[in-house]
């Protein structure tokens, strides 16, 4: 049934939502203020990304300049203004767009699922959905999956954000998140029953104030409202949503308590549901926080530098020149770019062979990236062709988007069938594919194949706005120097065109003060040109050292590299050949943009929606697109933005409108025919100069529609059935449909679907992963339709991961046992000879899956414990008495976070220390209903084995406590619910800290 209702909601109306800062969705911005989901999330992200990258650059003992609050401001912070190189905010917008976006998918694909909006009383289902996909995104980011971990993010975050504008929670008065929503090892108590009725009659029909029965808020009942799209019915006397959309509405009692827009009569308790709906996201960030580490949290949230080096390798046995270039390469990237902006944040290495290919290795450890290259040795083949696009297929899915992938053979590729496969992937991923193909040595028959296929590989590195090279392999050391050019974090395309067949041309393109190290790259067998300055200067392809630059020509590939004091303004290059040939303009810039397509939905939140695959013909293109400057949208302008032939002339301007913090949405009337690419202008502010920026990915529009719906993870051994639909807006007839996995796991769909003219299509796909198949596994399935006669055709590409089901939610628990700080000075000049030492007992419980880590924060010491297999583990911190707080973040295996946090008083005296707990959020809110106590231990306090810690004693000066830690309980927490958040302060030389909250704790004032 639920299924109908998903499929309904797709082909009928498209109801997609993209998360623009000024769209309509859920939290409704109406009359200003921040009250959308993209505002919620980006409040709470922001601030807890800035608060992790502080803890880090504490550790390391430097300081955190921290400018201001843009994207790029933040990142800069984040990755260290005192390392050489500039800093692109690239990779931290596109990863939070791929958060932002999914609020508008779950509204989408889950307008009539009311656990996914908290509508309609599903408290228990609503909480289950977020429980379950918290633990995923944390399986998911332990096995390095980050995009799809981002994508189960945006999904979770929606969903506890919508509680808080869809419940009467803040209607009730509490002024903290229900942190039991996070907590499914704490009961959901309190909640108006079925036949409880809740609200009464808005006498005008719509929204009003005090809708809530007396006797709901006197017993403080817990309560949402009944969301209809076709159907009106609600119980008899249950609040409704509200507004327009909502038939139950139109039911008595009339109106509704939703908290989504901002009116008069809720303005109180609608900015109420947005902080708490802001300090909730938080909760589950830090959540996510700790069972991922700080350095993988980071690069869940995207704040890596920009540059990945990824190669696919040919291994037969022609090829050892290759590989030893290849080897060549990755280490000089290596050791050229250690400690700088340029250095890589990932290394992906892929062989191929015949039938072989593979294993993708991927890793952030420059010294396992140069090891697996050293063991490739040429071998096999004979035969070619090869196994080049499985290959290339591994490496798309396995890298973060837009990397650039360089690809090395000397062969044609063998699996051609996996070209529109291929080319999908790249559009999808916005991935750069270049190819370095070598000839010397083979055979003619074998080099005369080679010419034959040289046209696939040309296809799939213009359409991705990379090169294919043809050189020999003496040669090959010359050609490589392109890779050393794109592993930079802030590399930007100027201009790129391409030619075929080649014809004389002049291209003009634009260049600011902001961009260094600027290079041509011209490919084509027999091409002249002319390079000219804004002065007049001109240098030609056979000065190989001119006034404007150097130019080095090897094999169908010219690189010409612009002098260093090169003039702003515009410069042109006349292109002289018959043959065809393609140009390409980048250099380094902390100026850039991204962008995806986007179309408008109906429904009860109109706005505007990503597009996966091509954009539909006949109607005009939208697209959302996000500038990045040095310092914020503070510091450029935007001209124009268009769309452009990159083998033709057409160019057309979009109409723009801003959305605020950099977002443009640009709409173009009429999209030109064949492939395109966007092409943006503007000024920079910063230098007052003009600038011109190009994406590379291109992109066409197509009548044929393929959409599909990933609503949950696949479990090892397990059938997954995913609904797909096809829609045409052209000839009916019989579609073909094709579907390829990354993993090769076991498939079953129709080969082919009938869809009338105008109409559309329903089918199942049905995925298997093996028993084996290990938790945390994502796989990329790509579904394409073609049209009758191969006409037309369209894609979507969609993540899905594989999790073992977990049964253990309770997190470990904690007990500060001792503390000795007795010698810290009150002077703090002289902090650092003095030291403080904590020690405490863990467990995860009788019942507990076993803490696997142990980690500190929160302060600068060390950490050293007992062996973490044991049933209880002693831990010990020491520090100086400068550093005067600590967390221990203690994470089992099933990646339950449970905390401690200790902090010594500002000014220390002879006084025991103070040990107050923090004041995290409340597991009981201020009059709410009753929870459990989060600190009564499970099976009694744990206790400290008499060992020693296994990693060695204390390095502090102080020894480890001369008392024995005592395992006495402390008195049990009253379970009374307080008129507030807990605080409690005690002056003790011993005191308890029983964690069983999931949630890392909440500090108020420092978000």
């Amino acid at each position: 049934m639920q299924q109908n209702k998903m499929m309904s909601s797709i082909v009928g109306v498209s109801l997609l939502a993209l998360v623009l800062s000024g769209g309509a969705w859920a939290f409704v911005p109406t009359g200003g203020g921040a009250s959308s989901h993209v505002s919620i999330t980006q409040s709470a992200v922001l601030k807890k990304v800035t608060e992790v990258c502080r803890a880090i650059a504490q550790l390391e003992g430097q300081d955190f300049i921290h400018p201001g609050d843009s994207v790029e401001e933040i990142v800069h912070a984040c990755l260290g203004p005192t390392a050489i190189g500039e800093v692109s905010a690239a990779k931290f917008k596109s990863s939070l767009n791929e958060i932002y976006e999914q609020h508008p998918l779950v509204d989408r694909d889950f307008v009539d699922s009311p656990q996914h909006h908290f509508n309609s009383e599903l408290f228990a289902q609503g909480r289950n959905l977020i429980t379950s996909e918290v633990y995923s995104i944390k399986v998911i980011v332990r096995a390095k999956n980050f995009q799809a971990a981002r994508e189960t993010l945006g999904r979770v975050l929606h969903t506890l954000q919508d509680f808080y504008s869809h419940s009467n929670w803040v209607d009730l008065g509490y002024t903290q998140p229900y942190i039991n929503l996070l907590r499914p090892d704490l009961p959901l108590e309190n909640l108006a029953d079925f036949k409880t009725p809740t609200c009464k009659d808005c006498t005008n029909g719509g929204f009003c104030p005090n809708s809530l029965l007396p006797d709901i808020l006197r017993k403080k009942k817990l309560t949402s409202g009944y969301m209809g799209i076709s159907s009106k019915f609600k119980p008899n006397g249950k609040c409704s949503h509200g507004g327009a959309a909502d038939l139950t509405g139109l039911e008595i009692p009339w109106g509704g308590i939703s908290k989504d827009e901002r009116r008069p009569d809720n303005e109180a308790l609608h900015n109420t549901a947005i902080t708490l709906a802001t300090t909730a996201s938080l909760q589950l960030l830090d959540d996510i926080r700790g069972a991922a580490g700080d350095n993988d949290f980071l690069r869940l949230m995207g704040v890596a530098r920009s540059s990945v080096l990824a190669f696919v390798i040919d291994t037969t046995g022609s090829m050892s020149d290759d590989i030893a270039e290849a080897e060549r390469m990755v280490n000089q990237i290596i050791d050229s770019t250690q400690g700088t902006q340029d250095e890589p944040s990932l290394y992906i290495l892929v062989p191929f062979n015949d039938p072989e290919f593979g294993p993708l290795i991927r890793t952030t450890d420059p010294n396992v990236m140069k090891a697996e290259v050293d063991k490739l040795t040429a071998h096999g083949g004979g035969d070619p062709p090869e196994m080049c696009l499985s290959g290339l297929q591994l490496a798309l899915t396995g890298a973060p988007a837009s990397s650039h992938i360089y690809v090395f053979t000397d062969v044609a590729a063998k699996d051609i069938s996996l070209k529109d496969t291929i080319v999908a992937l790249i559009r999808s991923t916005k991935s750069t594919v270049s190819f370095f193909i070598t000839d010397g040595g083979a055979s003619r028959r074998r080099r005369r194949r080679s010419v034959d296929m040289f046209d696939i590989y040309r296809d799939l590195a213009l359409v991705s706005g990379g090169q294919a090279i043809r050189v020999s392999k003496a040669n090959l050391p010359q050609a490589t120097g392109i890779i050393a050019d794109s592993s930079t974090s802030a590399l930007v395309t100027v201009l790129q065109r391409a030619r075929n067949p080649g014809k004389p041309e002049t291209f003009s393109f634009q260049l600011d003060e902001s961009l260094t190290n600027i290079t041509i790259y011209i490919t084509g067998n027999t091409v002249a040109f002319t390079l000219k300055n804004p002065a007049g200067v001109t240098q030609t392809e056979t000065e190989a050292s001119g006034k404007l630059g150097t130019v080095q020509k090897v094999g169908n590939l010219y690189r010409i590299r612009l002098a260093s004091n090169k003039q702003t303004g515009l410069w042109e290059i006349n292109m002289n050949s018959n043959q065809p040939y393609t140009l390409k303009i980048t250099g380094q810039s902390t100026i850039a943009f991204i962008h995806d397509f986007v179309e408008s939905f109906g429904g009860p939140h109109p706005g505007y929606a990503p597009i996966s695959g091509r954009p539909e013909s006949g109607v005009p293109a939208i697209l959302l697109v996000s500038v990045l400057g040095k310092k914020g949208p503070a510091s450029f302008k935007i001209s124009d933005v268009a769309l452009v032939t990159v083998s033709g002339s057409e160019v057309v301007g979009g109409i723009l409108e801003g959305m605020g913090n950099g977002d443009f949405l640009v709409t173009v009337t009429k999209v030109p025919a064949g492939e395109f690419v966007v092409l943006l202008n503007g000024t920079d502010l910063v230098s007052s100069t003009l600038f011109q920026r190009q994406s590379t990915t291109q992109m066409s529009v197509s009548k044929v529609t393929i959409r599909a719906v990933v609503d949950r993870t696949m479990e090892p051994g397990k059938a997954f059935t995913l609904p797909f639909f096809v829609i045409s807006d052209s000839t009916g007839g019989t579609y073909k449909i094709n579907a390829r996995n990354d993993k090769d796991f076991t498939m079953n769909y129709p080969t082919s679907v009938m869809v009338g003219t105008g109409g559309n299509a329903t089918a199942n796909l049905t995925i298997t992963a093996p028993a084996n198949t290990e938790s945390g596994t994502d796989i990329t399935l790509t579904i394409e339709a073609v049209a009758p006669g191969s006409v037309d055709s369209n894609y979507v590409v969609l993540r899905l991961s594989v999790v073992t089901k977990v049964t253990d939610f309770t997190p470990p628990q904690c007990e500060v046992v001792n503390v000795s700080a007795v010698d810290c000075p009150a002077d703090p000049v002289f902090c650092n000879a003095s030291f403080w030492q904590l020690s405490a007992n863990l467990t995860d419980g009788v019942n507990g899956t076993g803490i696997a880590t142990l980690k500190s924060r929160q302060g600068v010491g060390s950490l050293t414990h007992t062996d973490l297999k044991q049933m209880f583990v002693a831990a010990y911190f020491n520090a100086s008495c400068c550093s005067r707080t600590v967390e221990l973040v203690a994470v089992d295996n099933a990646m339950n976070v449970g905390t401690c946090l200790h902090s010594l008083p500002s000014i220390t005296t002879s006084a025991a220390p103070s040990t107050a707990p923090s004041s995290g959020p409340p597991t009981a809110p201020s009059s709410g209903p009753p929870t459990a106590p989060s600190t009564t231990p499970s099976s009694g306090p744990p206790t400290a084995p008499s060992t020693t810690p296994s990693s060695g004693p204390p390095t502090a000066p102080s020894t480890a406590p001369s008392t024995a830690p005592s395992t006495a309980p402390s008195s049990a927490p009253s379970t009374t619910p307080s008129s507030g958040p807990p605080s409690l302060t005690l002056s003790l030389p011993l005191w308890f800290c029983l964690l069983v909250s999931a949630l890392p704790v909440y500090h108020p004032g420092t978000y």
